[in-house]
């Protein structure tokens, strides 16, 4: 029983993918949970970890509604003529009040939304996207600066532990 701790709502219970280039490249400055509108072999290749959003950014059209731009997800292999298109567009389910809060946010102040992981949450396939702020190039390297630093004092303490 000791390796059953896990909770079933939990986001890192079941990832699927990850965009590590978001953190990079962008300040997130909020994290908001989405569904995901996708066919039966998307979600059966999608649990199989074959699922890219690394290109992907969230639209808002003139309907309000969000979609999922950019994201490849590989054709199931076991899959047949009716196999999905892997860089089709999806739909997002969100609340429309979120939708409209976000529409006013990223054309007012010029951010965007990226996505920033996909994982499963009670079966459900669910996306984490972040309202973000590019980064330009000096931020970037205090970003690789501090990371530097910081791994640089983890290797001292742990080797100052181990004396």
């Amino acid at each position: 029983m000791a390796g059953k701790n896990k909770k079933k709502n939990d986001p890192g219970a079941g990832v699927l993918a990850t965009n590590r280039k978001a953190m990079r490249d962008f300040h997130i400055l909020e994290k908001i949970e989405a569904g995901l509108v996708l066919t039966g072999t998307e979600v059966k290749s999608v649990k199989q970890g074959h699922a890219s959003i690394q290109e992907g950014y969230v639209h808002i059209d003139e309907r309000m509604e969000a979609w999922l731009v950019g994201c490849t997800i590989q054709p199931y292999d076991h899959g047949n003529i009716f196999n999905h298109n892997q860089t089709r567009e999806r739909k997002l389910l969100m609340h429309r009040k979120e939708i409209a809060r976000l529409y006013g946010k990223i054309r007012e102040k010029g951010l965007t939304i990226v996505p920033l992981k996909l994982y499963l949450v009670r079966g459900k396939v669910k996306i984490k996207v972040g309202l973000a702020k590019g980064k330009n190039v000096v931020d970037k390297r205090d970003t690789i600066k501090k990371r530097e630093t910081d791994r640089d004092t983890q290797r001292a303490i742990r080797s100052h532990n181990a004396r």
